[in-house]
């Protein structure tokens, strides 16, 4: 529910003495504090006279009062009454808060098509947000047959308006090509009118764009600009990003410290590659000291989420006891896991363990497997460790154009060393060879592209 701002100075005075716009004004200082001590409970009394006496801003409010429970019983009935008397005169906010409230099937029964109604009368009046929420129905087909076209026109309405969401929605758009013709530079234009406004969402795409060069040329100093603002504001994307920025050093100081401090806050609120990735730092020590325990606690978070190279490097703790007490049981229940998410990778593993009993790998399988696995997840360092293993035949048939191709995925994720590598990947390849790496070094990256959005 929303509330206008106080838009005069007013003077209290008797009930009898002030007119219905005063009454409305006394509610405002009231439910504000200006001026004097926020007090809903005479705000609820100042609107209620207005409101009694027709005035359409102050039923709006008082049913938004209701609906809150801001100094009255909440109450879902009287809130549809209040904000349906203010809607039927023409107040936008209202018909705004009376389709959520048919939408949502509160104080009312749920209704789409009277939702739709009144979310079109408000949005048809110039009202902002109602213009917003009708991008976002056509937009997925709430309630409504899905229409690009529509979203377009409500988004681009709100975004004139300046509306933040909306101008990173209509950014999207744009850069997609949906219900309009593939843009870059506009949708750059939106992205960035967004962002400046602190848009959370387009901040972190906005950095996204300079990071990779999509749609305007790469610049890392810009995108790590956007990611921090974006981070900052908790958006644990960009906080993944970042500390993965920090961990390879690129375009920053390379600084372990500060990697470590933007994983951890993206972890802590539940980024599965963050907190995989703060597993494989501690497991394998990497810009860290090693440790079990804590490599542990991340791959079981990430495993929750079901990120099954987590499961399967959980799977392998659990086997040889690191970090935990050994239990081939439960090495079996996360490998059986693993299975049924469909990643033919861990039945190897599955299947050793019936045919050894206890099922010991050999380190440099064991590496092997984690090294892929979490490659194939976009993880960069494994990516560089993968693309060594090819590259000297370390545990592996030696293949320089599998060396080449994960050296040109690692680098393209930041990676510094792996940049150094890929010109003496690349020097072992015939012509042919290196043209079909490259294609499929281009497919592989839209594939790990994929599953991380």
């Amino acid at each position: 529910m929303n509330l206008p701002v106080d838009r005069d100075n007013t003077e209290e005075s008797s009930t009898s003495a002030v007119s219905r716009e005063e009454q409305d004004n006394l509610g405002n200082k009231y439910f504000y504090g200006h001026g004097i001590p926020q007090d809903y409970k005479q705000a609820i009394k100042w609107y209620r006279l207005a409101a009694e006496q027709g005035h359409s801003a102050s039923q709006n409010k008082l049913g938004s009062m209701y609906y809150t429970g801001q100094g009255v019983a909440q109450d879902y009935i009287e809130a549809v009454k209040w904000c349906r008397l203010a809607a039927e005169q023409g107040e936008a906010l209202a018909q705004f808060n009376l389709g959520n409230m048919c939408c949502f099937g509160e104080g009312v029964p749920q209704d789409d098509k009277e939702a739709m109604k009144w979310y079109r009368l408000a949005a048809e009046q110039g009202e902002v947000i109602a213009q917003d929420n009708l991008g976002n129905k056509y937009f997925y087909g709430e309630g409504i047959p899905q229409d690009y076209k529509q979203a377009i026109k409500w988004y681009r309405l709100a975004a004139e308006q300046g509306h933040s969401a909306s101008q990173n929605k209509l950014g999207s758009m744009y850069y997609t090509g949906q219900g309009v013709v593939q843009d870059n530079i506009e949708a750059i234009r939106w992205f960035h009118m967004a962002a400046e406004q602190g848009e959370v969402i387009a901040q972190d795409n906005l950095g996204n764009k300079y990071f990779y060069g999509q749609g305007i040329p790469q610049d890392y100093k810009e995108a790590i600009k956007w990611y921090r603002l974006a981070a900052e504001q908790g958006h644990s994307a960009s906080q993944n990003k970042l500390g993965s920025i920090y961990y390879t050093g690129l375009d920053v100081p390379q600084d372990n410290k500060e990697a470590i401090r933007w994983f951890q806050m993206a972890a802590e609120q539940g980024h599965e590659y963050a907190q995989v990735t703060l597993g494989i730092m501690y497991c394998f020590g990497e810009g860290v000291l090693r440790d079990d325990k804590e490599a542990l606690k991340w791959y079981r978070m990430a495993a929750k989420q079901g990120h099954v190279a987590s499961e399967e490097s959980l799977a392998l703790m659990y086997q040889h006891g690191k970090g935990v007490s050994q239990c081939y049981t439960e090495a079996m229940k996360l490998y059986r896991l693993a299975n049924e998410q469909g990643e033919d990778i861990s039945q190897g593993s599955h299947s050793q363990i019936h045919q050894q009993g206890k099922g010991v790998f050999q380190e440099i399988a064991e590496a092997m497997m984690w090294f892929r696995l979490a490659a194939e997840q976009g993880e960069a360092i494994a990516q560089f460790n993968l693309a060594n293993k090819y590259f000297y035949g370390q545990g592996l048939p030696q293949d320089y154009t599998e060396a080449y191709i994960w050296f040109s995925l690692a680098a393209a994720a930041g990676h510094e060393k792996a940049k150094e590598n890929l010109e003496a990947s690349m020097e072992k390849l015939s012509p042919e060879q290196l043209i079909q790496a490259q294609s499929r070094a281009t497919e592989l990256f839209k594939q790990i592209e994929e599953r991380q959005r």
